[in-house]
Order: structure tokens, then C-alpha cells, then sequence
């Protein structure tokens, strides 16, 4: 029963948060909010122990608060460190150093890839649509909503619900 949602809520809010950043360059807040209510709820159902949903809650807390310090410094958006901390909700401590790491060295290709990209001019095809412009835009940051949504679908077959739930 609890199959369908385990297997669709978490990638497919991942899947919309990637591509909500890339064509607006930002991650709105329900996602978030979403993200933990369902993780919280599907815990529940699936009868985890309190201790192990506080522990989840915990880790992101941990990740909000270390992103809360890269956002207050300029390093990162606000949606990142939001998402950041909710990925983190789902996957747990056991996969935070692997998050951290994964997301950090797609996080440096994306941003090479992007300055590559800045250097060449815009087709006449990809000039005068939004999105590619602000891509373009120089002084514009990197969608790094993206690399956490990727990392956080990578990581998410072995998380503690898609693993008790699935068997896997």
C-alpha cells in the first residue's frame, strides 16, 4: 500500500524543485514543507520508531543549520539550504556525508559548466527566453537546486523508508 507513495512523492518533488530552479532560479516553499510532512507521515504508516523520526528531523535541522550560515555568508540561496535540509530529512545521517559530498562535486560541474556556457554568446534561438538569459547572466548564481535533486535521487534507493518499504 505504502509502495506508490514511497516510490513517487520523494523523486517526483525532487524532479520538480530541479527543473523549478532551472527555468526560475528558485525552490518554492511548499516543496519543503511537502517534502517533510510526507516524510513524517510515511515514517508514521510504515510504524519507524519515534527516535529514528527524530533522528531524520534532526539531520536536517543539522544541514539547515550549516546551510542557514552558507545563506547568511552569501554561498548559497535560501531555497538551496531549505532543500538542502529537507533532502537531508529523507536520507537521514546515514547518507549525509555521501549528500554532502556527491552534491558538492555535481554542485563544481554544474558551475564550470556554467561559466563555460557564459563565455559563448546565445544562439538567436536562446536569446530573449528568461530562463536561458538568466543562465547566461553572469552575475547571476548557479540553480544549485538541481545537483541536490540529482544527488538526492542517487542516494535514495538506499534511504532507510524506500528500503523498509520496498524490500530493496
Amino acid at each position: 500500500m505504502l509502495d506508490l507513495p514511497v516510490l513517487v512523492v520523494f523523486p517526483a518533488l525532487m524532479a520538480y524543485a530541479a527543473f523549478s530552479d532551472l527555468f526560475t532560479m528558485t525552490i518554492a516553499n511548499w516543496i519543503s514543507i511537502v517534502l517533510v510532512a510526507a516524510f513524517v507521515v510515511l515514517a508514521l504508516f510504515m510504524g519507524l520508531p519515534a527516535t529514528t523520526i527524530l533522528l531524520h528531523l534532526a539531520c536536517g535541522l543539522a544541514v539547515l543549520a550549516i546551510t542557514f550560515v552558507l545563506f547568511a555568508f552569501g554561498q548559497v540561496g535560501g531555497g538551496d539550504a531549505k532543500f538542502a535540509a529537507t533532502t537531508a530529512v529523507w536520507l537521514g545521517f546515514e547518507h549525509l556525508a555521501e549528500y554532502g559530498l556527491i552534491a558538492s562535486l555535481l554542485g563544481g560541474v554544474l558551475t564550470v559548466g556554467l561559466l563555460g556556457f557564459r563565455k559563448l554568446p546565445l544562439p538567436a534561438w536562446a536569446q530573449g527566453r528568461a530562463w536561458i538569459d538568466r543562465l547566461h547572466d553572469k552575475k547571476v548564481g548557479a540553480p544549485y537546486g538541481i545537483t541536490l535533486a540529482i544527488t538526492g535521487i542517487l542516494l535514495y534507493p538506499d534511504s532507510l523508508l524506500f528500503t523498509q518499504t520496498l524490500g530493496a
